[in-house]
């Protein structure tokens, strides 16, 4: 038998309940003792509990319902789940209690050298987000059960510019978590095309009896970032922002979400960034003025007086 054959019966064996020698095991197996030793040493390795008592009736055994944890994950790996598991609960995922009872099981299906070597590496890693809503939890579960099983559901839902809220019929096509904030892209039945809505201005959710296909290769992330950062190939009034400045603060400008998007060349101390006209009269003043003195417009000069223009009505604002 191969060697991972092998292993595996020596796990049946030992999960039965009966303690086993060594002997007993290679007789069964038709293998070396040392062999057994060897098989054994390397369970343990890979995070198997087996328990070795020594003496007259001693031999080895399974740790209780060992058999309903995960076999084969190696440290690295359970290190990469627990780790993995901080930035999801900082997310606000919305299934968080089970996802506490599954790293607690890897936990607890852990020989002793292994949960000692866990406990260390996430005691010194941690994650800061903004702390989320708890009342957003169950409708973060209902609508991870809608894009899952293909049903409909009916919203009370808030727009940012709209007071009153607005029943609609969604068919939830897929769930995104981006800039601290989670989004669904659903097909509106009020609208009648496929559209994003934010989370937390849902605020009634229920499921119906209706039941929709999700079109197939359908990406809610590629549709989500197509509609946040639309193409620029073909559009006219391109014009170059041209930025000097530190170089912390122009890596942080290179690395916005908007901003990075549109990146044309870089060197240690300018940034060029290809836009639309629109754009950089309307969006990147409020991008940029954060950054004080650290940066500086050099193209376009109608940006330099938006700029003005912006920080003279804060002034004016304030001295009231």
């Amino acid at each position: 038998m191969p060697k991972n054959d092998n292993m595996l019966a020596i796990l049946w064996m030992l999960n039965s309940g009966v303690k086993m020698t060594a002997k007993q095991i290679s007789e069964k197996l038709e293998m070396n003792i040392r062999t057994v030793y060897r098989y054994i040493d390397a369970l343990c390795a890979s995070g198997v509990p087996i328990i070795s008592d020594t003496g007259h009736n001693g031999g080895y055994s399974l740790l209780n319902n060992f058999i309903r944890a995960p076999l084969l994950f190696d440290i690295e790996e359970k290190k990469a789940l627990l780790h993995a598991a901080v930035f999801a609960k900082e997310a606000g995922y919305p299934l968080s209690e089970a996802l506490s009872n599954a790293t607690s099981k890897l936990k607890m299906y852990s020989n002793q050298k292994q949960e000692s070597i866990l406990s260390r590496h996430l005691a010194g890693f941690e994650v800061i987000n903004r702390m989320g809503d708890p009342s957003l939890q169950p409708i973060l579960a209902e609508l991870e059960q809608a894009v899952a099983n293909e049903f409909s559901v009916e919203m009370d839902y808030r727009t940012s510019h709209e007071e009153q809220t607005k029943n609609r019929v969604i068919d939830p096509y897929g769930m995104v978590y981006w800039n601290n904030k989670w989004y669904t892209v659903a097909f509106c039945h009020l609208r009648n095309e496929i559209r994003s809505f934010r989370a937390d201005r849902i605020l009634q959710i229920k499921r119906t009896q209706i039941i929709f296909k999700r079109p197939e290769v359908f990406s809610a992330r590629e549709f989500f970032m197509q509609n946040l950062l639309p193409g620029l190939v073909g559009k006219d009034s391109l014009i170059s922002l041209i930025i000097e400045g530190r170089t912390e603060a122009l890596d942080d400008l290179c690395l916005h979400w908007f901003l990075g998007h549109h990146l044309k060349e870089r060197t240690s101390n300018q940034a060029i960034f290809l836009l639309e006209e629109k754009s950089i009269h309307t969006y990147v003043p409020y991008l940029l003025l954060p950054y004080g003195k650290s940066i500086r417009v050099i193209e376009p000069q109608s940006l330099k007086k938006k700029l003005v223009a912006v920080a003279s009505e804060l002034m004016e604002y304030y001295q009231l």
